[in-house]
């Protein structure tokens, strides 16, 4: 006999809808995201069966009834009601036949150098913004600044844009992916932008660049400050 949930959700559809809603294309991306291994987001779909209260922590900004059954729309639009019949907030529910449209996204663009590093930037955010990037069917960001320097030449270089992504928990990196990283060593600070990778020494990440003529390098965790994964990039061809 089949589990309750099971006539009531489909797991596969609710991870397709969450990785659409946060803008991921795998399955590893949204399992780190939860904090849970791959393994256990692919036992979830198989068994048709998933820890709900972690998923809807998580996603607690999203609509659960557009999550779960995928009516509605992701983001809960309110709607007030006044007649002789019902008074107060309404919600519409509704089936469509095509995919709910996303909403054009405005990213905020920061002035990094004004910040002094990333960690104060993400704290101290509407401080440091000088203008919007709005592009259809853009990531979902925290933000966007300039970058400087030649280490992921010619994937990017110094000018270009790169929105971003803070996380929050650095045990939860995509080894492979891009990312901002802010750290400090012998009281200097720094930040890059790097490829992330398993370290072979305990404790510590390698971060790794595109350009052959910059060596990887092994950082604690310990030092780290910030860490934002690079979801998109800008470049300009010609600079004013």
């Amino acid at each position: 006999m089949e589990k309750e949930q099971d006539l009531l959700f489909n797991v596969a559809d609710i991870v397709k809808r969450a990785k659409r809603v946060l803008n991921f294309k795998t399955d590893a991306e949204l399992a780190a995201y939860l904090g849970v291994s791959r393994p256990t987001l692919s036992n979830w779909i198989a068994r048709n069966g998933i820890d709900f209260p972690l998923l809807l922590e998580k996603l607690k900004e999203i609509d659960y009834n557009w999550l779960l059954v995928g009516k509605g729309q992701p983001v809960h639009q309110a709607k007030f009601c006044n007649d002789e019949i019902v008074s107060g907030e309404v919600e519409m529910i509704h089936n469509p036949k095509t995919a709910d449209p996303v909403d054009d996204r405005s990213i905020p663009l920061y002035d990094i150098t004004a910040a002094a590093n990333l960690k104060t930037l993400l704290a101290n955010k509407q401080q440091h913004v000088v203008g919007k990037i709005q592009i259809p069917n853009i990531p979902v960001c925290d933000g966007a600044l300039y970058i400087s320097g030649d280490s992921m030449y010619p994937i990017l270089k110094s000018g270009d844009v790169v929105g971003f992504k803070e996380i929050s928990n650095f045990s939860n990196v995509i080894y492979g992916e891009m990312y901002l990283v802010s750290f400090c060593i012998d009281g200097d600070e720094y930040l890059s932008v790097k490829y992330i990778n398993r370290s072979e020494v305990e404790g510590c990440i390698k971060l790794v660049s595109y350009n052959p003529h910059h060596e990887p390098m092994d950082i604690p965790l310990t030092s780290i400050q910030a860490m934002a994964i690079v979801k998109f990039s800008i470049r300009k061809n010609m600079m004013m």
